[in-house]
């Protein structure tokens, strides 16, 4: 039995309780919250669980196990660095950090304490993600050529990070869980439109060396909400609906082919379009496969699908968008990791 207690119980904290509540050889036994009406709701829901105010009351337990950090972004490497200190296995809301550098650091020091580092990009665990990244290990859809996405909704405006730290996150996690290739570099233009200098509307484009390409819209000032990707191959193309019921992933058996002919020095297009195929997609929730991996991996000592090393890729992308953002949309080049890459046996890749 592994014993949790979770930091924050605001927006997703009590998301959190609920599945770690559920998950596997799980107890949480403690919630730190600083507001006492929240700690109230925690007592109505969850009356065996007990709340305190200060997070060091759980930092500090040596019956807690592992801690997750459900707090703002600015607060996550002091809290996560605190509980590695202790020994603590740790779990940290996206995105993991308001920098690669402070990423790095605690993934330095979760591996000298031999402690468990993960970072909750919860849509990994969906089964349309799950689907989709066995239709590209598989090549079922070719070379794959792009990946576009679209996250725009009304609000919720952040005091603290802009509308890409604070919505593509989901996506950078997505993209960087699918494609195997690392990014060369990213190019990113944003706008504020309530003068405290926080894009509200972003746009974000990641290159690779390959000629793949992926280009992310976040918008927190759109009347409709949109949560859509397309994945294009040589071969098939997915298009992935978040927002749908039942359907979300639609595989397209549609492409197209060129000839470049050289006499005349044009290049002709054919184009193919066939079926449509719907897969059926596995419907467990997609917060409680987190919770389960974390406290399955902690138990065998594994790296989760959600890794440490996939949190911080995400970050460093996002650092780059903010310097490419000042900078008018100038391409910026995304620096190489200073910490060893570790698959799920463990193995040092890099």
């Amino acid at each position: 039995m592994v014993n949790v207690g979770i930091i924050g119980y605001g927006y997703w904290g009590p998301n959190l309780v609920r599945n770690f509540f559920a998950a596997n050889d799980c107890c949480v036994k403690t919630v730190a919250d600083a507001r006492p009406e929240r700690l109230q709701l925690l007592a109505k829901t969850f009356p065996s669980i007990v709340g305190v105010k200060d997070a060091d009351d759980i930092i500090y337990d040596p019956d807690i196990d592992a801690i997750i950090i459900a707090t703002p972004v600015s607060s996550h490497f002091t809290l996560a660095r605190k509980a590695l200190a202790e020994g603590k296995h740790v779990l940290i809301e996206k995105p993991m950090t308001s920098s690669a550098e402070e990423a790095e650091l605690l993934i330095n020091l979760a591996m000298q304490k031999n402690a468990m580092l993960m970072v909750d990009h919860t849509f990994l665990y969906t089964g349309a993600v799950q689907k989709m990244k066995q239709l590209v290990d598989n090549q079922e859809l070719g070379n794959i050529k792009y990946l576009d996405s679209t996250r725009i909704n009304l609000g919720l405006f952040q005091s603290d990070i802009n509308v890409l730290w604070d919505l593509a996150p989901h996506d950078l996690s997505i993209l960087n869980y699918i494609v195997r290739e690392r990014p060369y570099s990213v190019n990113a233009t944003g706008i504020t439109h309530t003068n405290n200098s926080i894009e509200n509307i972003a746009y974000l484009t990641v290159n690779y060396a390959s000629g793949f390409i992926a280009h992310f819209n976040c918008s927190w000032t759109s009347p409709v909400k949109v949560r859509m990707m397309l994945i294009g191959g040589d071969q098939k193309m997915i298009l992935y609906n978040d927002l749908e019921p039942t359907e979300k992933v639609k595989i397209y058996d549609t492409g197209y082919s060129y000839l470049n002919d050289e006499e005349i020095k044009k290049v002709r297009i054919d184009y193919r379009t066939g079926d449509i195929h719907v897969p059926k997609l596995e419907t467990t929730e997609a917060l409680l496969g987190m919770a389960n991996d974390f406290i399955q991996c902690i138990q065998q000592q594994k790296q989760p699908k959600s890794s440490c090393h996939l949190g911080l890729d995400v970050v460093r992308i996002l650092e780059a968008s903010n310097e490419s953002i000042k900078h008018n949309g100038r391409e910026v080049i995304l620096e190489s990791s200073t910490v060893p890459v570790i698959n799920t046996n463990h193995e040092i890749l890099i």
